[in-house]
């Protein structure tokens, strides 16, 4: 999917029902340059502040489901209200914006945009919104049923010790043993050791390599 700068009535497309003339009020109050962008590795969304003659600048990954979508939005919607109040003198993801994703998100739930298991979940994160959007394990575990099905794609968490699969980046691992929060798995390429989140999105190998 190309970087694209739609016009706004586009934006209906990416978000679920209901959410459209909140976000859309959202982005033209504060004046922000929204980019649906093609899926990044790294993350799904970015924040970058207004300066000199250019406006707040926002982008999402459009590969995101609508439910996902639109929290990844509201969370760099946090950032941009927490700069506008404080400017460069808080944390990226501390107290502050903590306090301003919350209220953002707390008023979108409250209009029932989210399904019941989301909005439980939603309801959690209120209490200590993490720094990635929808990176906690819980909350992606639900979000992923709402994601198309995708043949032969597994979180690693539901892969059989020592398996072998391959990520988006091409290369095959094989998974070992669980490090408190994550699985340490070895890249079969290079014999180097990474740390995998147990809700990671990967292919499923079926063979010796």
């Amino acid at each position: 999917m190309p970087k694209k700068e739609s016009p706004l009535h586009q934006l209906n497309d990416y978000l679920p029902e209901g959410a459209y003339e909140d976000v859309a009020n959202y982005l033209v109050e504060h004046k922000v340059h929204l980019t649906v962008t093609r899926e990044r590795l790294t993350k799904l969304g970015d924040y970058r502040n207004k300066h000199l003659d250019k406006n707040h600048r926002i982008s999402v990954n459009g590969n995101l489901n609508k439910f996902s979508f639109l929290i990844t939005l509201l969370h760099e919607l946090g950032h941009l209200v927490a700069y506008e109040k404080y400017g460069n003198r808080i944390q990226a993801h501390g107290a502050q914006w903590k306090n301003e994703y919350g209220n953002i998100l707390a008023r979108f739930i409250s209009k029932k945009i989210f399904p019941a298991d989301i909005e439980k979940e939603l309801l959690k994160t209120l209490q200590n919104p993490g720094a990635s959007s929808c990176a906690e394990a819980p909350l992606l575990r639900i979000l992923k049923k709402y994601d198309p099905h995708k043949p032969g794609i597994f979180l690693l968490e539901e892969l059989p010790d020592e398996s072998l699969f391959r990520f988006k980046n091409g290369h095959i691992y094989k998974k070992g043993t669980r490090q408190r929060t994550r699985f340490l798995c070895k890249d079969m390429t290079n014999n180097k050791l990474f740390l995998f989140s147990p809700v990671t999105e990967v292919e499923w190998v079926k063979k010796d390599v």
